[in-house]
């Protein structure tokens, strides 16, 4: 009963998603919106995480599983994709790059800045 309790809060977040991207015209998708909101309750302590957190992570533990159908839509879509496979692979391949490259300069940011302001106030003691 605990798991189902968990996973309504968490289809009740995401539905919330949905009605927030009914109400603001933005291109971006409900399911953003209710990882927001839910990102949100738990950062004000309104959720507490051990109210998901069972559930939370069965789902991550079954996420591969639900790339199979996107998986078999590629497959069926082959003769469309094939003569774009190249460049998509190209652009797959920089964006990834990218992405990586970004995410270390960021983190590799906020950790030098996390340092110095941890050493200035040793200093100060």
């Amino acid at each position: 009963m605990k798991y189902m309790k968990q996973f309504g809060i968490i289809l009740t977040v995401t539905c919330a998603g949905e009605i927030v991207k009914s109400l603001i015209p933005l291109p971006v998708p409900g399911s953003i919106y209710g990882l927001v909101l839910m990102l949100g309750l738990l950062a004000s302590g309104k959720l507490r995480v051990e109210s998901v957190k069972e559930t939370g992570e069965f789902l991550i533990e079954i996420m591969p599983m639900m790339f199979i159908p996107a998986a078999v839509g590629l497959m069926a879509s082959w003769e469309q994709l094939r003569p774009v496979l190249f460049p998509v692979c190209v652009i797959t391949a920089v964006s990834t790059f990218l992405v990586m490259i970004v995410t270390g300069k960021v983190t590799d940011f906020f950790l030098s800045k996390k340092e110095k302001s941890s050493e200035g106030g040793k200093k100060n003691e």
